[in-house]
């Protein structure tokens, strides 16, 4: 490169500086630092170009198609090194750069923040921040409250361990002949592993009944509401069924997910093994792997064949969306994160689509600059409220 670039927008025209933001390593490092030795003149505009990629990305970019697919490796095995001991989050890039850049790569106009917005009164979604509250699982005897994310496992002594999001230990003995509850309120999510090893995920705003110990010849939970992903162990002799208000779910070893919000309409996915869906008095109706049915408000079930991963993904930290219709990512969002969106004024907004992924990062920040940049829209967050624009 030449030594005479006297202005920031020079280096943002140098490809090697662009990979070297983008994509460090050994070589690059060094070329810069070597630079930067010779020239300490230009050290104010390579910060300065540093820091207009970190604030505003790139809207067009000088990458080539080797140099597009090594960097989108580079940020998915980083987020895979920075996977955290539970499983259900995924840490998001180290910077929200490195946010930007992943998705501007692929072809997707940046917007960023700046300030605050005037929203056009009839652009605009409206977010809100609802307070958080306590998971709470509830025996028979007691209620215990957690601040953080848990995971529970039961065993068949009627003792349950509970995994608190600091990896704080403790054990509590319950009942065995009494039925407990598991309340996930919006904004929190949980893993309950039940006394025969099967595994429950709990999505956020998700109550599960259980008992402690199963008895008889029949394994029976209750999803009251929410969502749950369920890995069943496999056992013949002992049927497994999940109830909720409208059906019944039976199990023949398998891995599965059901939705049961308020508002829309109830599914069930299967993933793998066989799952046979029972209404009152109604033929059962089976699934196959990749194929999810939905409960309509007519007291009947519809088949389609689905890509399971969209619908199962929450349980490992991200969502994955195709074109889906940006309220609908809202509403997965908002569940998530315990908002509250007005979809009254988003006559244009309401159009948009959204592919990606989001990585359902601890910063909401993070997240809803994805949403903003998979959307091309803005957003400002200004205390407890988000305001989203075309």
């Amino acid at each position: 490169m030449n030594s005479d670039h006297s202005r920031y927008t020079d280096f943002l025209k140098d490809r090697r500086f662009i990979r070297w933001q983008l994509m460090p390593d050994d070589n690059l490092d060094a070329y810069w630092r070597n630079f930067r030795e010779r020239h300490p003149q230009h050290d104010k505009e390579i910060r300065k170009a540093i820091m207009y990629l970190q604030r505003e990305g790139l809207n067009k970019n000088r990458l080539t198609n080797q140099e597009r697919t090594a960097l989108l490796e580079n940020i998915q095995k980083s987020i895979l090194e920075k996977k955290k001991i539970k499983q259900r989050k995924l840490v998001w890039y180290s910077s929200v750069a490195s946010v930007a850049v992943a998705l501007v790569i692929i072809g997707i106009p940046l917007f960023y923040p700046s300030g605050h917005i005037i929203a056009p009164d009839k652009e605009l979604i409206v977010g809100k921040l609802l307070n958080n509250e306590d998971i709470q699982l509830i025996t028979s005897e007691k209620t215990i409250s957690f601040r953080n994310d848990v995971e529970v496992t039961l065993d068949s002594e009627g003792t349950a361990e509970i995994i608190q999001g600091d990896n704080e230990t403790s054990k509590i003995s319950i009942a065995r002949d009494k039925l407990n509850s598991l309340i996930v309120p919006y904004g929190k999510r949980s893993i309950l592993t039940l006394c025969d090893g099967s595994r429950v995920w709990l999505n956020s705003g998700s109550i599960l009944e259980f008992p402690t110990h199963f008895s008889g010849n029949k394994r029976e939970i209750y999803l009251r509401s929410g969502e749950v992903y369920v890995e069943v162990i496999h056992d013949t002799e002992n049927p497994f069924h999940v109830q909720t208000n409208n059906f019944n779910v039976k199990v023949h070893g398998t891995k599965f997910n059901i939705s049961n919000y308020s508002g829309s309409p109830p599914s069930v996915v299967l993933v793998e093994g066989s799952v046979s869906l029972q209404l009152s008095e109604k033929e059962e109706l089976f699934l196959i792997p990749n194929e999810q049915a939905v409960y309509s408000e007519s007291n009947l079930f519809s088949k389609r064949a689905v890509d399971t991963e969209p619908f199962i993904s929450w349980k490992d930290g991200y969502c994955t969306f195709d074109k889906t219709p940006m309220t609908d990512v809202l509403q997965q969002i908002g569940r998530y994160y315990n908002l509250s969106f007005n979809f009254e004024n988003d006559v244009n907004l309401q159009k948009r689509t959204c592919t990606g992924k989001i990585y359902l990062s601890e910063n909401l920040d993070n997240v809803m600059t994805t949403i903003a940049l998979l959307t091309s829209t803005k957003y400002d967050k200004q205390e407890n409220r988000i305001y989203i624009t075309n």
